[in-house]
C-alpha cells in the first residue's frame, strides 16, 4: 500500500458495516477510517498503513464501583477458556503456538483492552478467533475465577485445622503493586479528586477489598459489560478493514442484539473548597523526611482536544524540566529532597487531573509546600513566560506527533492507545490522532499577550475544585494490615461449619486437579515452523565514511549516536560510570547554565541520553567489550541545532554545578528504590547471573541492588559532609577526561535523501569524528555470592536461581535458548503463577553472557518457589516432554527474535549487532540451529549444564523472609 493509496482509496466495508468518516493523516502516513456495525452499534477504527504488522485491539467501557477489582479480574478470567476454545488457558498456550510481535490484556481506569499484533497472515487470523471467542463467549469458570482473583485456601490444602489463607495471581499482582508507596500515592489521591464516580475506587483492586468479589458478581459485570454495543475495535496495519471486519462479524457480532444501555463515566461534582486531606503509606524504619506533599486540580474534559493540548502546554512550561518554573521552584526549595514522581498532566480519564508536588519531606512542611506552589504560579501569572519557551513546548508536542515509534511495544498500538480514552468517552478520535490543526490553533492563541496567565488563573488558580494531600510513612501499617488479614481470615475459620470447611478442601483440590490437567491444545490454531521467515533481517549502512549512515523512514527525524570505546577502567570508574552518564546530559554546557541548557535541548531536541554498552564476544562470555554511546534525535530542521547542543555537553559540561550535581543524583537514588517492587525479578536475576557472568557481574554491581545501596549511602554522605561530594566531583571530572581522550566515530540515522546534506551539516559545526573503532577488552572482577538475599519494603517475593552455561557461538546456546520456554510453558507457568499465585514465573537463556535463569514475579512464596525452579528440571528429566512442546518454545523464539522494531531502533540495533560482531552470518547460523533445536539437545543441555553443584540463588524480599533466609546460609544484604 502506497502512500497515494493511503490518500485516495474508497472504502468499501462489510455489508454488516456503515462507513462514518475517513482522513488522511500526513504528519503519521496513515488514513484513519471509522465505520460502525450497524445493528449493535459497535465502532471499529481502522488505521490503514503501508506496514506489515497488523495490530487488533477490542476495547470495553469497564467502570467498577467498588475497589473489589472486579475489571482486573474478569480481563484475567476472560482469557481462560472460552466455548470455542474450552481449554483450561487459551492465552497462554497461544503465546508459544503463534509468532505475534505482541499479545497481553490490560485493565485501564474505566477501560479493559485485549491487544495483539502480528505480521503473519495465518497467525493474525488464529489470534483473532481465540481474542474474539475469549472476550464474547468467555466460559467464567468458578475455578478460573478462585485462580485468577482471590480463594479461600488452607496452608496445607487439605488439612482444615491449618491456617487460613488467601490465595489468587490478582490478589497478590496487586499486594506487589500497593507495595510501592507512588501506586499508594497515586491512588490516595485520585480517591480524593474523585469522590463520586468511577475514578474514587482502585480498577486494579485494593488487597483489603479484593476478597469481597463474588463470583455471582462477577457473571454479573460481565454480562453488562462484555458486549459489542459496550465495544470499540481498533485496528492497524495493511490489512483491508473490510476484511477484518468480515471475520469480526462471523467470530462474533452476528450473534448479538444491541443493548439498549450504553455505559459512561458521569462528570464529577465540582468542589466549592478547596480540599485538604491526610493519609498514610506503608514505611520500614526511620520516618523522618518520608512524606509526600501533593496537590492537583480536576481539570475539564480530555476529549476537547484543543482543551487537552492547552493543558498538555501549560503542563510542558511548568514541569517540563529542571528550567520550567514551577519544577525549578520545587527542585530547588528545601521543603523536601525531590520533586514528586507524581507531577504533570493525567488525561487518560474522562476529566483531566493536574498535580505537582514534593517528597522526602514532612507534614509540618505542608502549608509552606502550598504556598510556594501559589506564590510561584502566582508569579508566572503575572510576569508571564517567553514567547521562546511556549515555542519550544509546542516543539516538543510536534516532535512527539511526527516520531514513529516502536521499539517498546507496536507503533500501530501505541497510536490506537493515544485515542482509546476518545474512543471511551465519546470524543472526536479523528482529531485525537490529527491534532495538527488543534496545535496550528494552539500555537496562534499561545501567542496572544496574556494567554499564559490566563490559562494558569482559569486552570488553576480559580480552580476551587482543588486537592492538599499529605501522605505521611506509618511504620506500622504493613503490620496491621496483615494483623487484620490474619484476623479476618481467623474470623472466618472460626465460623466454619464442618461443611463449610470441607467445601474449601474440596475446591482447593479441584482447582489443583483442574491446573494439573493437560488440555487437548490441538484444539487451538497454530503456526508451524514452516510460517517462519526464511531469514534473519538485513539491513546495511549507505555511507561508511565520514560517518556511517543508515537509511530508515523517520517521518522528519533524523538520529545521531557518537560512539567511544571503552579504555580501561578501576573498579571504582566502573562504579561511576552510570552515575557519569545520566549526570552529563543534566548539566549546563559552556556559558550555558543547567537551566538555560535544558531550555536550549527542549526547543531544538527530542532528548539527548548518554549511556553504556557492554557485550561479550560471541565465542567468549569473559571477553566483554564495551562502547560510550552518545545519543540524539531532532526534527531534520533542527540537526544542526542537535549537533552542536552534542558537542558542547561533550567538551564544555558544566562539572561545577554541584546544587545541581548532588540535586539530581538525589532524584536518581529516590527513583531506583521506588522502581524496585516494579523490577525486582530483573534484580533478583542480576544478583543470581553475577557470580557465573562477567557481563553480569559488571552489570549487578554498577545498576544493581548494589548500586542502589551505594548512591543511597553516597547521598547521605554528601548531606552530611559536603566536602566528600568534592572528592567524588574530582573522580567523576577525571573519568569523563578519560572519555575525552579517546578517538570517537558516528552514526547518522534518517530518511534517504536528505542523509547527505545531514551529514554536511553535522561537518560544517566542527564535528569531528574518526573511522570506527573497536572497544578493548574489559578488565572486570567478579562476584562470588551464589546465595543471597536483598531486603526491601516489599508485600511480595522476587526469586531466582542461575546456572553458567556457555557463550552465543556454541552449539549448546540455541537449545538452552529453547530450553527456557520449555520450562515456562509446561511447568514453572502451572506450579509458580497458576498454582502458587505469584503475578508471572519462567525461565530464560542469557546467550550474550552464557547465563540460564529461573525467576517469578511479585510471588506470595518463596522457599516452595526455589523448589519449583529444581522441579522443572525433574520434571524434563522424568522423559514427559514432546516433539509438539519444543516446537510451541522453537516458535516463541523466533517470535521474539523477528519483531519489528520502529524504523530508527532498527537501523540503530543493526549497527551494534555490527559492531558487536554478530553478524548476518552468525546470526543466520544462530537461527538455524534454533529450528534445529529436538528433544534429545534439550534434555542433554539441561543434563550438562543445570546441575545443582552449578546453581546459584538470590531473593529479593521483606525483613522477615530475609531473617529466614539468613538462617538458612544466605548472605544478607539491606536496602
Amino acid at each position: 500500500m502506497t502512500e497515494l493509496n493511503l490518500k485516495m482509496t474508497e472504502l468499501s466495508p462489510f455489508d454488516a458495516f456503515e462507513s462514518v468518516d475517513s482522513r488522511y493523516i500526513e504528519s503519521l502516513n496513515v488514513r484513519l477510517e471509522h465505520y460502525r456495525h450497524k445493528k449493535t452499534g459497535a465502532e471499529h477504527f481502522h488505521l490503514a498503513s503501508d506496514l506489515d504488522e497488523n495490530v487488533f485491539m477490542v476495547s470495553l467501557r469497564t467502570m467498577p464501583q467498588d475497589s473489589s477489582g472486579v475489571a482486573h479480574i474478569l480481563e484475567h478470567t476472560a482469557l481462560c477458556g472460552s466455548q470455542k476454545y474450552p481449554v483450561r488457558d487459551p492465552f497462554f498456550m497461544m503465546t508459544r503456538r503463534s509468532l505475534n510481535t505482541f499479545m497481553n490484556a490490560m485493565t485501564s481506569s474505566d477501560w479493559t483492552a485485549y491487544p495483539f499484533a502480528s505480521e503473519n497472515s495465518k497467525d493474525y487470523e488464529n489470534l483473532l478467533s481465540v481474542y474474539l471467542d475469549a472476550v464474547f463467549f468467555s466460559r467464567l469458570d468458578k475455578l478460573d475465577f478462585l485462580q485468577e482473583g482471590h480463594r479461600l485456601e488452607f496452608e496445607d490444602m487439605s488439612d482444615p485445622r491449618t491456617p487460613l489463607q488467601y490465595k489468587g495471581v490478582v490478589f497478590n499482582e496487586m499486594k506487589g503493586a500497593m507495595s510501592s508507596p507512588v501506586s499508594h500515592l497515586y491512588q490516595v489521591f485520585k480517591s480524593h479528586m474523585f469522590p463520586s464516580n468511577t475514578y474514587h475506587y482502585n480498577s486494579g483492586g485494593d488487597p483489603e477489598h479484593i476478597p469481597d468479589l463474588t463470583y455471582e458478581q462477577l457473571k454479573t459485570f460481565y454480562t453488562t459489560h462484555y458486549h459489542p454495543s459496550n465495544a470499540t475495535f481498533f485496528t492497524f496495519g495493511n490489512r483491508p478493514a473490510a476484511d477484518i471486519q468480515a471475520r469480526i462479524e462471523t467470530l462474533a457480532l452476528d450473534r448479538f442484539e444491541p443493548l439498549n444501555h450504553k455505559l459512561s463515566v458521569p462528570l464529577e461534582k465540582r468542589f466549592n473548597r478547596k480540599l485538604r486531606v491526610e493519609d498514610a503509606y506503608p514505611s520500614e524504619g526511620d520516618v523522618a523526611d518520608k512524606t509526600f506533599l501533593s496537590l492537583g486540580w480536576l481539570l475539564g474534559e480530555s476529549t476537547d482536544l484543543f482543551a487537552q493540548l492547552e493543558a498538555h502546554l501549560l503542563s510542558d512550561l511548568l514541569l517540563d524540566n529542571s528550567a520550567s518554573p514551577l519544577r525549578h521552584a520545587l527542585e530547588t526549595s528545601g521543603l523536601g529532597t525531590n520533586p514528586s514522581p507524581l507531577c504533570g498532566l493525567e488525561d487518560s480519564n474522562r476529566e483531566m487531573m493536574f498535580m505537582c508536588g514534593i517528597e522526602g519531606s514532612n507534614g509540618d512542611q505542608a502549608d509552606a509546600f502550598e504556598a510556594l506552589v501559589i506564590q510561584t504560579l502566582t508569579d508566572i501569572a503575572e510576569q508571564g513566560v517567553s514567547q521562546d519557551d511556549v515555542d519550544a513546548m509546542l516543539h516538543q508536542l510536534e516532535l512527539s506527533q511526527r516520531e514513529i515509534t516502536g521499539d517498546g511495544q507496536p507503533y500501530g498500538l501505541q497510536l490506537i492507545f493515544s485515542v482509546t480514552g476518545a474512543a471511551t468517552h465519546g470524543g472526536s478520535v479523528m482529531e485525537s490522532l490529527d491534532i495538527d490543526k488543534a496545535l496550528a490553533q494552539l500555537r496562534v492563541a499561545s501567542a496572544q499577550p496574556g494567554y499564559i496567565s490566563d490559562l494558569i488563573h482559569r486552570l488553576l488558580l480559580d480552580n476551587s475544585h482543588s486537592v492538599r494531600l499529605i501522605m505521611r510513612p506509618d511504620p506500622l501499617y504493613s503490620e496491621r494490615q496483615a494483623a487484620n488479614e490474619r484476623a479476618r481470615l481467623d474470623a472466618i475459620q472460626a465460623q466454619l461449619s464442618d461443611a463449610e470447611a470441607q467445601a474449601i478442601v474440596d475446591a482447593s483440590l479441584a482447582l489443583k486437579a483442574r491446573q494439573e490437567q493437560d488440555d487437548d491444545s490441538e484444539i487451538l490454531p497454530k503456526v508451524t515452523l514452516s510460517d517462519v521467515k526464511p531469514a534473519v533481517k538485513r539491513q546495511t549502512s549507505v555511507q561508511e565514511r565520514p560517518m556511517i549512515q543508515y537509511a530508515a523512514g523517520t517521518n522528519g527525524l533524523v538520529y545521531q549516536q557518537w560512539y567511544w570505546p571503552i579504555p580501561d577502567l578501576t573498579d571504582a570508574e566502573r562504579r561511576l560510570l552510570p552515575l557519569y552518564t545520566a549526570l552529563l546530559p543534566e548539566l549546563g554546557a559552556g556559558k550555558l547554565d543547567y537551566l538555560a541548557t535544558q531550555q536550549r535541548q527542549a526547543a531544538k531536541t527530542g532528548n539527548v541520553n548518554l549511556y553504556s554498552l557492554y557485550k561479550p564476544e560471541i565465542g567468549d562470555v569473559d571477553a566483554i567489550n564495551g562502547y560510550l554511546v552518545f545519543t540524539g534525535k531532532a526534527l531534520e530542521r533542527n540537526a544542526g541545532d542537535l549537533s552542536q547542543i552534542m558537542k558542547s555537553h561533550w567538551l564544555e559540561a558544566r562539572f561545577d554545578e554541584r546544587t545541581r550535581i548532588a540535586d539530581y543524583l538525589s532524584l536518581m537514588s529516590s527513583r531506583r528504590v521506588q522502581g524496585i517492587t516494579g523490577g525486582g525479578h530483573g534484580l533478583a536475576m542480576q544478583a543470581a547471573s553475577a557470580c557465573h557472568s562477567l557481563g553480569n557481574s559488571l552489570t549487578y554491581d554498577a545498576t544493581g541492588l548494589p548500586a542502589i545501596r551505594r548512591l543511597q549511602n553516597w547521598v547521605s554522605d554528601w548531606k552530611a559532609d559536603p566536602a566528600l561530594l568534592e572528592v567524588w566531583l574530582e573522580q567523576l571530572i577525571a573519568l569523563h577526561h578519560k572519555f575525552q581522550a579517546q578517538p570517537a566515530h558516528g552514526l547518522l540515522v534518517g530518511e534517504a535523501p536528505r542523509l547527505a546534506g545531514l551529514e554536511q551539516e553535522l561537518l560544517r559545526h566542527g564535528i569531528e569524528l574518526g573511522a570506527e573503532n573497536h572497544s578493548k577488552r574489559q578488565q572486570i572482577g567478579q562476584s562470588s555470592d551464589r546465595q543471597i538475599v536483598w531486603s526491601t519494603e516489599t508485600q511480595v517475593n522476587f526469586c531466582s536461581a542461575a546456572y553458567k552455561t556457555v557463550s552465543a557461538s556454541h552449539p549448546d546456546s540455541a537449545a538452552l535458548t529453547v530450553l527456557g520456554g520449555v520450562l515456562r510453558n509446561n511447568y514453572l507457568h502451572r506450579t509458580i503463577r497458576e498454582q502458587g499465585g505469584a503475578y508471572g514465573g519462567g525461565a530464560s537463556h542469557d546467550n550474550s553472557n552464557g547465563v540460564f535463569r529461573f525467576y517469578s514475579y511479585r510471588d506470595p512464596r518463596l522457599e516452595e518457589t526455589l523448589q519449583d525452579f529444581s522441579g522443572s528440571l525433574d520434571w524434563l528429566s522424568s522423559g514427559q516432554l514432546t516433539d509438539a512442546q519444543v516446537e510451541e518454545s522453537v516458535l516463541g523464539v523466533m517470535g521474539s527474535l523477528d519483531r519489528p522494531g520502529s524504523p530508527a531502533g532498527e537501523a540503530k540495533g543493526a549497527y551494534q549487532n555490527r559492531l558487536f560482531n554478530r553478524t548476518d552470518a552468525f546470526r543466520e547460523t544462530y537461527r538455524e540451529r534454533l529450528l534445529a533445536v529436538d528433544k534429545k539437545q534439550i534434555q542433554s543441555v539441561a543434563e550438562r549444564y543445570l546441575g545443582a553443584e552449578n546453581r546459584s540463588q538470590a531473593v529479593v524480599t521483606d525483613l522477615k523472609n530475609a531473617q529466614k533466609l539468613a538462617d538458612a546460609g544466605f548472605d544478607w544484604q539491606k536496602i
